[in-house]
Order: structure tokens, then sequence, then C-alpha cells
């Protein structure tokens, strides 16, 4: 299969490119430098003349606090960018996969949320995030939105990254115990997207690694698998204050891909001792 991926230098763009390629699938990544999807022209001539099968678009603005002062730049990115990659991959008849993110739920729930519960974003982020949805099931007739969270992988920075920074410079560390959610390795969820696109089996779907936690309990398995002894206090979010708001409770269902009888992806513990295995040989 041709693939074209955007975000390429990205944490799940660098991923999703090795698991395509690994496959023996025809790949092209595009980073900044070689497609600013903010440009329509630009995305309908690299797209055009490359006419993949699919289209990958890991290409996004993730600054979660920058975005609520860069406004435009959010929507620019998230929104057009999103729009202009959706209008390219349907010319060349492409299958459009958006990545998309539990910031779209308020992050009140009391259940996991499921692919059609109502959306009501609290941040900059999650509301440009949402629009781009929009415009991709308005503009793409072969489309899958992929709704994840907690994102984690060897390129880039992340949570578990500073983690094991942090915990090999100290013994003590004050972690948010009253977040909860469901991390998700990259390379799982690259695992995941290779497998969707060989299907038509279109539509919303929420995938992350499966089981949840709070990022105290994320810390702690981090220093247990890693063997550090660093001493994990609970704190609240309200001693952290950041400029965009985090959802107290974005654990995400997925019903989906019982539903469409696909391989669900592995239980974050799992997901978290082959990311450390990887990063610590």
């Amino acid at each position: 299969m041709r693939v074209l991926v955007t975000g390429a230098n990205g944490q799940l763009g660098c991923d999703m490119i090795e698991v395509l390629q690994q496959a023996g699938h025809d790949v092209k990544g595009c980073g900044r430098a070689e497609l600013d999807i903010t440009n329509q022209g630009q995305c309908e001539l690299v797209i055009g003349e490359y006419r993949p099968e699919a289209v990958i678009h890991c290409a996004a603005y993730t600054a979660v606090d920058a975005a609520e002062e860069d406004v435009d730049g959010a929507y620019r990115v998230n929104v057009a960018g999103t729009r202009n990659i959706a209008v390219a991959a349907e010319k060349v008849g492409a299958k459009m996969v958006y990545i998309s993110t539990d910031y779209v739920f308020n992050g009140q729930a009391e259940r996991p949320y499921r692919e059609y519960d109502n959306t009501a974003p609290q941040t900059v982020y999650g509301e440009s995030k949402l629009a781009g949805e929009v415009l991709t099931q308005s503009l793409s007739s072969k489309y899958f939105i992929v709704r994840t969270s907690w994102v984690y992988g060897q390129h880039g920075g992340n949570f578990v990254k500073t983690m094991l920074k942090l915990g090999a410079e100290k013994d003590s560390l004050s972690v948010v115990h009253d977040q909860t959610g469901s991390p998700t390795y990259t390379v799982d969820l690259a695992r995941f997207l290779l497998h969707l696109i060989q299907t038509e089996k279109y539509g919303i779907y929420h995938a992350s690694n499966s089981g949840q936690c709070s990022w105290y309990e994320f810390a702690q398995a981090i220093f247990e698998q890693a063997d550090l002894q660093v001493n994990v206090l609970p704190v609240t979010t309200e001693q952290f204050p950041r400029p965009a708001k985090r959802p107290a409770y974005s654990v995400m269902d997925h019903t989906a891909i019982r539903s469409n009888d696909l391989e669900d992806l592995p239980h974050w513990k799992d997901a978290l001792e082959r990311f450390l295995a990887q990063v610590t040989s």
C-alpha cells in the first residue's frame, strides 16, 4: 500500500513510518520541511504527485498551554491544515486518517467515553482538534478519526522520559493523582493504525492502551519498572495550575474496536515495560 504520513518527525509519525516500512508498505514521510500543511497548494501538489492510497495525518499543534494564547496558530494547523490534507487526499481517492484526542470531551465523565458521546472541549487545543474532526467528516468520503490519549514514544518529549530524567536526579517527586486516563505507547498505536487502514471499517475510533491510571500511578509504575528508588507524592491539579484546563477523567471506551472485530491495544503496563526495555537497553 502507498501511504503518506504527515508529521513524520513527531512522536507518532516516526514510529508510524517504521511500522509501515517493516510491514512492507511504500511510505512517504513528510515533516514540516517537506510539507507545510497550512499551504493548500503544497498539500495538493505533494499528495497529488505521490497519489497515496492512505494518508495518516499525524501533524498537529499539540502545545496545549501555548494554544490558549496562540488561538489562530492552533486553528491554522489543526483546522485549516487538516482541511488541506483532507481535500488533497479526497482528490486522489485516498483513505484519510485523522489523529484526534481525549481533549474533545469535558473530562467530567464517571465512565469511559464512547465514540459517539457528546463532545465538549474545555480548551483551545480541544476545540481546534474537534473542528478538525468535523472537517474530516465533511470533506472525506473514506475517513478514520482516531482519538488517543497520554501518548509517549521514543521520539520527542513525553511524561515517561521526563519521569526517567527527574527520577535519576531526585529521590522525591510530586505528581497529580486526580487526573485519570490511559497512557498510549506510539508503537502500539501505529500497529493499530496499520491494521485499520487495510480495512474499510470507516468511522470514529478510540485507541489507547487498555486499562487506566492516574498520572501519580503512572509515575509509580515507571519508577518501579525502571528500578528507580523515588518517593512519589500525590498532589492535586489545583496545586499545579496550568494555562489550559486538564481533563479530570479522560478514559476512553474502545466500543468501535470491539464492534468492528479489530484487535485491541495491549494493557498500558505491558506497553510501558516494552518501551522501557527499548529506551534503557
